[in-house]
């Protein structure tokens, strides 16, 4: 899918009190646990994740300025005190965050699905092995994608890097799955009849 640029995307962000240009230490200046988003896109789930649950701090990260600006317009209009967003690539994420994160998500990530690419997939050893400083203590992934594909690899790549699983869902809109809060590509892809596969894990 094909990128649209927005105009002055860069400069509305960067106005923003939901934007971190850098963070140093704890931004929100409280003891509550951090989760962050990989990948945030138009800031439906971390800013509905941030609405729902109050007393739980979240970061949502994402690389394109003409996506994360479609964020930000939305947040502007809510009065939220626990969610910032962040312009970061992944593959820089551990230069922001170091054990302080309590839960990680990844949501609809890009499949890449050549084989030549596979070390580019968010689930993959590669950046497995990143994520390794981030946590705080316990490492906890929650994963949703509509890509079986990319659903199989992350499987095994999680169990080979010795994570254990905690809940997984072969079609989350038709098991009993209480209090999921859906991505604006979820909603668009469960709509199209799309099954969406769902699966949380954590090692100690």
């Amino acid at each position: 899918m094909r990128l649209r640029n927005v105009k002055n995307a860069s400069a509305d962000i960067e106005k923003s009190k939901y934007f971190l240009k850098e963070k140093e230490g704890n931004v929100f200046s409280n003891d509550n646990p951090l989760h962050v988003e990989i990948g945030c896109g138009k800031g439906d789930f971390a800013i509905n994740m941030a609405i729902k649950y109050p007393n739980i701090n979240f970061i949502a990260i994402e690389k394109y300025d003409s996506v994360l600006v479609r964020a930000i317009q939305k947040v502007e209009e809510l009065n939220i005190s626990n969610l910032y967003f962040m312009r970061i690539d992944a593959k820089e994420i551990e230069k922001y965050f170091n054990k302080e994160v309590d839960v990680l998500y990844l949501n609809f990530s890009d499949p890449w699905p050549k084989k030549r690419h596979s070390e580019r997939r968010l689930t993959s050893k590669t950046f497995l092995d990143k994520y390794d400083s981030i946590f705080k203590g316990e490492k906890i992934i929650k994963m949703k994608t509509d890509n079986r594909k990319l659903f199989e690899f992350s499987l095994i790549e999680f169990v080979s890097k010795g994570y254990l699983f905690e809940d997984i869902s072969l079609d989350l809109y038709n098991d009993d799955i209480k209090d999921n809060v859906p991505t604006e590509y979820e909603t668009r892809f469960a709509n199209m009849g799309n099954v969406i596969y769902q699966v949380s894990v954590k090692k100690d």
